[in-house]
């Protein structure tokens, strides 16, 4: 009997808890809302200055808010990968504020599962594949889900093979596109990770700094596909292309004007542990680890980018 009645105060004490998380979502819509009505008053075309956030990592909710006010979206549908269990990402606000439709990818079978046992997937048209994305696999991901052609947003963060995966997307032509870059590899260079398809990123390399591509790699990739540069967050991480066809007359940057030197410090010791180190640091730390250049179609070394000094 009394272990009936831990049960059900256990029970009461978690839909307690569901009602109370919920309630702070709310919450935060709501504040989102009122941001984004802020955004007619903003007189710029920085992006930094629009920046705000909502279920995103850091402002680009707001980014993506004056992104979609100010070009012509035809299908509100977006593709989202590396979205862990969708608490933190891209496009949910998107979801859930403006009744985007979507598909969201993720390695983590435990993470695709939580979304799946939420509400979001019967409340809203949001597909969901567990799936370890390759550049041999994005394609047939997307067309399965029957998304194809000219959609919203594609959002690609996936610690490691970005550039290759977005190089390989030929299933979509998304009108706004999100890349997150490694800002440790500059502006000078138009470097990535070399293509492993089982690539992840603790196993490349302790530190857990070295995956993805230079904000340059994705500018010469992005040019190729008939994009623009419009803009980065003002955290150094993600930066973000419109295609050429719907640019308007927002302001296109090259990589140097768009590049912001990250302050973040994520790195990890060989044992495991937050180490704390700064830019420096951190470039010195995995310096003999391989990058592709894709001007020459040639390998260096980490180490060369520090040849020319990295501004920010």
């Amino acid at each position: 009997m009394k272990l009936s009645k831990f049960f059900q105060r256990l029970y009461s004490a978690a839909d307690e808890l569901a009602t109370l998380v919920d309630r702070i979502e709310r919450l935060q819509e709501a504040v989102g809302r009122l941001e984004m009505r802020q955004l007619d008053r903003i007189k710029s075309r920085d992006l930094h200055d629009y920046e705000f956030q909502v279920f995103s990592q850091w402002g680009e909710d707001g980014i993506l808010q004056f992104l979609i006010n100010n070009i012509s979206i035809k299908n509100r549908i977006f593709v989202e990968f590396g979205v862990g269990d969708y608490s933190e990402s891209n496009t949910r606000f998107m979801l859930k504020n403006r009744n985007w439709s979507g598909l969201i990818i993720d390695g983590s079978e435990k993470n695709i599962q939580k979304i799946r046992q939420s509400d979001l997937p019967w409340k809203y048209d949001l597909r969901t594949e567990h799936s370890f994305i390759t550049r041999n696999n994005i394609n047939q991901l997307i067309s399965s889900n029957d998304i194809h052609g000219d959609i919203g947003i594609l959002s690609i963060d996936i610690d490691g093979n970005d550039y290759w995966v977005w190089q390989s997307i030929e299933s979509i032509k998304p009108r706004i596109v999100i890349c997150e870059y490694n800002s440790l590899f500059g502006y000078k260079y138009a470097v990535t990770t070399p293509y492993d398809p089982d690539f992840m990123i603790h196993k490349a390399h302790f530190s857990g700094l070295y995956w993805g591509a230079s904000i340059t790699a994705f500018h010469v990739l992005a040019k190729q596909k008939g994009y623009s540069l419009v803009g980065s967050n003002s955290e150094g991480n993600n930066i973000f292309f419109v295609r050429d066809d719907v640019l308007g007359d927002l302001p296109a940057y090259t990589p140097e004007e768009a590049y912001v030197k990250s302050k973040f410090r994520i790195s990890r010791s060989r044992t495991g542990e937050l180490s704390f180190l700064d830019f420096e640091a951190g470039l010195e730390v995995m310096k003999d680890m391989p990058l592709y250049d894709v001007n020459t179609d040639s390998l260096i070394k980490v180490r060369d980018l520090t040849a020319v000094e990295v501004d920010g």
